[in-house]
């Protein structure tokens, strides 16, 4: 079984220190369903991503076993 989330990759950081403002970080996991087959994950996944822009802090929806 599996889970599906959204979390965003960038943060806001010092400009001087990190080109463009952002720096790497693994944000918060938003769950948006826990404890769906591999397939149905996948497909909420990829929907997901594409009626969503990730925008500034790259969010985006991912997949891991439960």
């Amino acid at each position: 079984m599996y889970n599906v989330f959204t979390r965003t990759w960038w943060k806001e950081a010092d400009p001087a220190e990190w080109p463009g403002g952002l720096e790497p970080e693994a944000g918060k996991k938003i769950y948006l369903a826990r404890g769906i087959e591999e397939n149905a994950a996948i497909m909420m996944c990829r929907e997901w991503n594409q009626t969503h822009k990730p925008g500034r802090y790259s969010k985006k929806a991912e997949y891991e076993t439960s």
